[in-house]
């Protein structure tokens, strides 16, 4: 949608009216602006690190296909005294293999040294599949700190526009004012000469306090949009000056066809469904892998010493120092319970419940975006034909004004009547920056849609 010469001319006629309200300040371009709110905002500042805990995460899981060295050495003071029979240890009988016929509380005394080792050399896929599930949560946070970030620009380019449309309203008001001081001078002259009544200057001061407040009320606007920018920027209030050239270079723009293809398949919004989707389904095949089988390469070397002898003699206490015996041992086993096929069935209905769940929140967003777009659309439409229409409005207010300041100054009408010019006009100038404001925040959110912000920015100075 391309937009017409008489807007562009609009445009233009804006940008003059403004201009000639008041000097030139410092801008600050939107470039800048969006650069200084990337590397500032705490929210995007969130998100980054917890893009980095998940890469963190990442790199650990590559830790779990190393092996286990366990190294174990004690010194253990105690009785020998044992009766054949099987028990459940639990972790809390200490070893004690020695069977007597009779008792014997004799205190003895050994050390133990032991190395293990324990490897889980293949597990059919879990590795992988592990691995595959570290990397897609990156791909997620990495996918929300972009639609984080998209969000962002949107949010700064709306209170961007939002604070050139009220300095164009102050710039208005302060045209007004000017507008108000004129009356009320031309007023004190003719009633001095007393060509009218003193009355009007009364009525003229009344009007000339209404535009002041004015002022003030859109000055603490524009304060607060500008408080709001500093917050997520790091700038000061006061450096936050939008630039006045920005609404036609987003007019030219589209006048030129810069149009990018549409392209919502990569947009931000979708991007992160889409990739919370992907990994709900890596994490299925995770819960799958996890029961399956798992092959293990252990050894154990481990050596013994003790007070008591091989002929059974309970020797003085300091012989259990030493080792006198090693033994070794090898083995690759298979472990599998078989009663995990329950819990694995369990769990992988409660993932594949969360995939559809993310699906069908993929599935929304794609349609709220195709209606954003459609509605941007109609938007757009309806704000072009407005910023067409609204410039014989403003010529027709401008051209009445100065038919009724005249014919006042010349006392053929009253004060009434040239306020009436001058409220028309003053409305007028308002509907115009009015009318401008919702075209560019149409186009705006037609890029935002769209999915051409970054081609939007590439594109103005």
């Amino acid at each position: 949608m391309f937009i017409s010469y008489r807007c562009t001319s609009a445009f233009a006629l804006l940008l003059s009216l403004c201009l000639s309200a008041k000097g030139q300040v410092k801008s600050l371009p939107l470039k800048d602006l969006l650069s200084a709110v990337s590397h500032y905002s705490p929210s995007l500042q969130t998100d980054s690190v917890a893009i980095t805990i998940r890469e963190a995460q990442e790199v650990a899981t590559k830790a779990g296909r190393l092996p286990s060295l366990r190294l174990n050495y004690q010194v253990d003071a105690g009785t020998n005294n044992n009766l054949p029979g099987g028990y459940f240890a639990n972790g809390i009988v200490p070893g004690n293999s020695r069977v007597r016929v009779e008792g014997n509380a004799s205190a003895a005394l050994g050390d133990l040294g032991i190395a293990g080792f324990d490897w889980e050399v293949y597990n059919f896929g879990k590795f992988d599949a592990e691995k595959k599930a570290a990397h897609a949560d990156v791909e997620v946070e990495r996918a929300r700190f972009a639609r984080s970030k998209y969000e962002m620009q949107a949010y700064t380019i709306s209170n961007y526009l939002q604070l050139l449309r009220l300095q164009n309203l102050l710039n208005i008001q302060s045209l007004n004012i000017d507008r108000n001081k004129e009356i009320r001078q031309s007023i004190q002259s003719l009633a001095r000469s007393g060509i009218i009544a003193g009355v009007d200057t009364s009525i003229a001061e009344a009007e000339l306090s209404k535009s002041r407040l004015n002022y003030l009320e859109l000055t603490s606007q524009f304060r607060q949009v500008q408080l709001s920018l500093s917050a997520i920027s790091g700038l000061r209030p006061d450096e936050i000056q939008p630039d006045s050239s920005f609404a036609a270079q987003l007019a030219q723009y589209y006048t030129d066809g810069q149009l990018q293809e549409l392209d919502t398949l990569a947009h931000p919004a979708i991007n992160f469904y889409r990739s919370a989707y992907n990994n709900s389904l890596v994490r299925e095949e995770l819960i799958r892998k996890t029961y399956n089988p798992k092959v293990s390469v252990q050894a154990a070397l481990w050596a013994r010493g003790s007070s008591i002898s091989a002929a059974d003699e309970f020797r003085d206490l300091s012989k259990g120092l030493g080792f006198e015996r090693g033994n070794y041992l090898v083995g690759v086993g298979v472990t599998y319970n078989i009663f995990d096929a329950k819990r694995k069935r369990l769990q992988l209905n409660t993932q594949k419940a969360n995939t559809n769940y993310v699906a069908k929140e993929l599935e929304e967003q794609t349609s709220l975006l195709s209606l954003s777009i459609e509605q941007a659309n109609a938007a757009l439409q309806i704000a072009q034909e407005r910023l067409q229409e609204i410039p014989h409005q403003l010529e027709a207010a401008q051209a009445a004004y100065r038919q009724k300041l005249s014919l006042y100054k010349n006392g053929l009408t009253n004060i009434v009547d040239l306020n009436a010019a001058l409220s028309i006009l003053y409305r007028a100038e308002t509907d115009f920056t009015n009318a401008n404001y919702s075209y560019c925040k149409a186009l705006l959110q037609k890029a935002v849609n769209e999915n051409q912000v970054d081609a939007l920015l590439n594109a103005l100075k």
